[in-house]
């Protein structure tokens, strides 16, 4: 629908801050040299959305400064900190969102959706063709610490199986219902990081296992970060880890509610790139709305996400979501074109971002 005459452009972007990161911001603005960790959501297509913000921030923004930045992943979180680390990452980013927005499954007769083991053996391909030779330049980058979180299977869920997997799921849902920590019991949180890299992090709120990110494990660690539980199948027994069967990391980390605030890094802001203000615990809390505020742990945080109202004129008035795969069925045209529609427009985001940090207005900084 055209804006009537005199109307006001809706803004995109709208930027949320912690206590503590609100009032460095009031003092000196917010600089390149300021950012200390920046996060990556699961959360599948909508992460598309933040392809011009990435483009923005790490090619652009954070070469003016010179500091050791961690950045922590899950799912296409993950995907996204990865391809940061590479020599160019403006055009790993472009190639990112072209590949993710393309991507198809061909269904064999009789299937109403692909199966598990073709989406995994499909999307492997494509991750390892991505990072083909260039795995150096992620574990070796000057600045970039990278931290990929999965979801490491105890008991039930330590080998997938046609029955097994659906009773330990059942099993995470009801003690993640009781106490967040209970899950444990079920998923532990396993954070493969650069070598000699520290977690920005304080890991005692759930049990977490640091490794070692190396050559032999990087492609079946970045897979299993993406691994969503029935989609794709687990990735087991990955290199220099423990045996077993390992899942999407927004399972125990679904938009990374860390405790950044009792981390090592605590003199950095915590820049999050994200598609909303609510920033969810684990995949299973999505519809636990208690745990949706913000806690103490993001108190040095700052969110850049898309404004609700703005959301509204994309195509389908929402952003790109894991129901559009069903929505479109076969017909990848009309879902390239309604994806690279909401992308193209969330260029508004870095505009609207690169302009405040010229101007910083604190009236445009809403609480966390």
């Amino acid at each position: 629908m055209p804006r009537s005459e005199g109307a006001q452009e809706v803004r995109a972007l709208c930027i949320y801050a912690g206590p503590a990161a609100r009032h460095r911001i009031e003092r000196q603005g917010l600089q390149a040299a300021d950012v200390g960790t920046i996060p990556g959501a699961a959360g599948g297509p909508k992460g598309l959305i933040l392809g011009p913000l990435d483009r923005f921030i790490f090619g652009d923004w954070l070469e003016q400064s010179t500091q050791a930045v961690h950045l922590v992943g899950a799912s296409i979180g993950a995907w996204r900190m990865a391809s940061a680390c590479l020599t160019d990452p403006v055009a790993a980013f472009l190639r990112l969102e072209h590949d993710y927005v393309r991507q198809h499954y061909e269904l064999k007769p009789g299937e109403r959706r692909p199966s598990a083991a073709t989406v995994s053996a499909l999307f492997g391909e494509n991750l390892r063709a991505f990072y083909d030779g260039r795995i150096d330049e992620v574990l070796t980058h000057r600045r970039y610490r990278l931290h990929i979180v999965t979801a490491h299977g105890q008991g039930l869920l330590g080998r997938e199986h046609r029955w097994r997997t659906p009773v330990g799921f059942l099993g995470a849902w009801l003690s993640n219902l009781v106490r967040r920590r209970a899950m444990g019991l079920w998923l532990e949180r396993v954070v493969f990081s650069t070598p000699g890299s520290e977690l920005p992090f304080d890991s005692s709120d759930y049990p977490t296992r640091q490794l070692r990110l190396t050559h032999a494990n990087f492609s079946a660690a970045l897979q299993a970060s993406c691994s969503i539980p029935f989609v794709l199948q687990a990735v087991h027994d990955i290199a220099e880890a423990p045996p077993g069967a390992y899942w999407d990391g927004g399972l125990t980390d679904y938009h990374l509610h860390l405790n950044y605030a009792a981390g090592p890094v605590i003199e950095g802001i915590v820049l999050y790139p994200h598609f909303q203000k609510a920033v969810v615990p684990g995949w299973l809390d999505k519809h636990f709305k208690w745990r949706h505020g913000a806690s103490p742990f993001l108190d040095n945080m700052v969110v850049l996400a898309p404004n609700p109202e703005w959301v509204c004129a994309l195509p389908n008035g929402k952003l790109p979501d894991r129901t559009d795969f069903a929505r479109y069925g076969q017909d990848l045209a009309a879902r390239v074109r309604d994806w690279s529609a909401a992308v193209a427009a969330s260029a508004q985001l870095a505009e609207e971002f690169h302009g405040w940090l010229r101007q910083p207005d604190m009236s445009l900084v809403q609480a966390l």
